[in-house]
């Protein structure tokens, strides 16, 4: 009887060290390799800048290098569109958006993000001159079974599309996950965002958009959630409770020579 005890016991031991051991293998691995996610995040994060900027054919290979001569992160302040200090690199919407003192609820909360970051970072793509040739934005609203974050490129008049380009996301694949589909990309560029009343205008138009519309793009094919979702990330996104502040600073900016 003492004997099975005695097992039991040094039974119950080699367990807890094996845990112990497991644990701390866990620990050393997670620390190891956290800068090489955060690097490998950053760097997907900048092919998605350089593909909404128009830059991801020319960059090959060299993304790094293609981001650091073209690409200028700048933080910008929401609320009033003025740019302030912060870390680029290191910035993440959805985790100031959690945090209260860091973030607002939106009054027309229409993209679905219960709450929005008090700061963003926007991307100025600029030419060897130096000129600003492209605009690019952070966007993230709702789709069929979650968030959807992407990137806009914006003409210097913030109004022309460039392209929109969406991350890896958890819609259905040929439905809403067919906004990764390139012939869907494609519509995008030259679409306008605002009317000439300088309301967000661009809609998603189940069916198809007709030939010469402006502001229409195809909707997602029995995908009409996501098709809506992307619609209302848009117009959250470029309005006043968006980069709203951001544009119309921009636009003055622009037209009297400061960018």
């Amino acid at each position: 009887m003492a004997s099975n005890k005695e097992t039991f016991g040094k039974t119950l031991i080699f367990v807890f060290i094996v845990c112990l051991v497991c644990a701390a293998l866990v620990s050393i691995s997670a620390v190891g390799l956290k800068p090489l996610q955060t690097a490998n995040r950053l760097l997907d994060q900048q092919t998605k800048i350089l593909e909404a900027a128009g830059l991801l054919e020319q960059a090959g290979k060299d993304i790094k290098g293609t981001y650091g001569k073209y690409v200028e992160a700048k933080m910008i302040d929401l609320n009033s569109g003025d740019f302030v200090e912060g870390n680029t690199d290191m910035f993440d919407e959805r985790r100031d958006s959690r945090d209260m003192t860091k973030s607002s609820k939106p009054k027309n909360d229409i993209a679905g993000i219960n709450r929005r970051a008090d700061n963003a970072v926007i991307y100025l793509i600029k030419d060897d001159s130096g000129k600003v040739t492209t605009v690019v934005l952070p966007i993230i609203g709702s789709g069929l079974w979650d968030l959807m974050s992407g990137f806009v490129g914006l003409a210097p008049d913030l109004n022309t599309v460039r392209s929109l380009v969406y991350s890896e996301l958890k819609e259905t694949p040929g439905l809403g996950a067919e906004v990764l589909n390139p012939n869907w990309k494609a519509l995008w560029p030259g679409k306008k965002m605002f009317d000439e009343q300088n309301n967000v205008a661009i809609k998603l138009v189940k069916g198809g958009a007709k030939a010469g519309d402006t502001y229409g793009v195809d909707g997602l094919s029995g995908a009409t959630l996501t098709s809506n979702g992307v619609e209302n990330t848009l117009h959250f996104w470029l309005g006043d409770e968006g980069y709203g502040p951001f544009i119309t600073k921009f636009r003055t900016q622009l037209r009297d020579g400061g960018m």
